[in-house]
């Protein structure tokens, strides 16, 4: 069966609860992007602080190491929010220059 877009001028709703679907299935892919940058995010500091921090691995952690770890965790965030907020900053702004205002 050939549609035309006229086919469905006699139904103001149609397409309303596929525009809804749709709507949910980005943001629910959105939400799976956010919890993947956000897995990787830990993985990586996790990563950097265990190799800084951690000379000899055993069942427990020494408070020099706990703190190494606690520092450095704390520092790698900061610098991941600087550079976010940044960025957001930075495409802001072009998206304002790009629109002409």
């Amino acid at each position: 069966m050939i549609e035309k877009m006229s086919d469905y001028s006699f139904n103001p709703s149609y397409g309303s609860s596929d525009k809804r679907k749709q709507e949910q299935v980005v943001q629910a892919l959105k939400g799976q992007l956010a919890l993947a940058n956000a897995q990787e995010i830990v993985q990586r500091m996790t990563d950097k602080c265990f190799k800084k921090c951690i000379y000899h691995p055993g069942t427990a952690l020494d408070s020099g190491e706990q703190r190494c770890i606690g520092n450095c965790m704390d520092r790698y965030m900061e610098a991941f929010n600087t550079v976010s907020q940044t960025y957001s900053t930075r495409l802001q702004r072009e998206r304002d220059q790009s629109r002409g205002l």
